[in-house]
């Protein structure tokens, strides 16, 4: 059985994916990135294990929204799928989900801690930490693992969709970040700025470990950005700081 998806949704997702070795964001095949077609009711995904290197728009597998089957593409798609599903039912906003293990928002999510907001460069996009889940218990790991991954995520944001939209990502325990957004090139975007901050987080708490920056001056950065009153930037151009 195959699916049309959206004109251009497979080229973005191959092109997020090439991106991410090419930034820093992984080492190996340590990352992957998806898109979704809500009208479609699926989504696209890199395979498992394939080099990125190797990786081209054919390797893409095509996955149902509504059941994790694949309806295109003759590789495994990767074993982070049911994660990605997970995420996409259970928040109506997001077009695509990326996930890596870059190496200080991994250091994050391995010493369990949120990443705190410590001043404007994380308020731009984030309005408010970015959370670390609980560990998955033991019935979660033995069984439907990838999903109940996705399922601490959701459980952190009290399954609340406006909450994604604001905080677009967050840290599996023990495990790395997943990121997310209204497509999969925002969704990668989103991963590289949650990198910045947790490598600007570690600095500043190696100097500062305590204290926080005023929460007027966070709010006035993120909302310059973002919602009803934003005025960054000029529409139908390319955003750039």
């Amino acid at each position: 059985m195959t699916t049309t998806v959206r004109d251009g949704l497979r080229q973005e997702v191959l092109e997020a994916n090439l991106a991410i070795p090419q930034i820093g964001l992984a080492t190996l095949t340590w990352g992957n990135v998806s898109g979704a077609d809500r009208d479609a009711g699926v989504f696209v995904i890199k395979p498992s294990g394939v080099r990125y290197e190797d990786l081209t728009i054919d390797d893409l597998v095509t996955v149902r929204l509504s059941d994790g089957a694949v309806v295109e593409g003759n590789l495994r798609p990767s074993t982070d799928t049911e994660t990605h599903r997970c995420l996409y039912l259970a928040f109506p906003s997001i077009g695509g989900v990326t996930h890596t293990h870059s190496t200080h928002a991994v250091a994050f999510a391995q010493a369990r801690r949120d990443v705190p907001v410590l001043g404007t460069t994380h308020a731009d996009t984030f309005n408010g930490p970015i959370p670390c889940t609980s560990d998955l218990t033991p019935e979660q790991c033995k069984k439907d693992y990838e999903y109940n991954t996705g399922r601490v995520i959701v459980d952190l944001l009290d399954g609340d969709d406006q909450r994604a939209l604001e905080v677009p990502a967050a840290l599996v325990a023990n495990h790395g970040p997943f990121t997310w957004g209204t497509s999969a090139r925002k969704s990668l975007e989103h991963a590289i700025i949650c990198e910045a901050v947790a490598d600007i987080a570690l600095h500043t708490l190696s100097l500062a470990p305590e204290g926080l920056p005023p929460r007027h001056l966070l709010e006035r950065h993120y909302t310059r950005k973002h919602g009803p009153d934003a005025y960054y930037g000029n529409p139908g151009r390319a955003a750039s700081r």
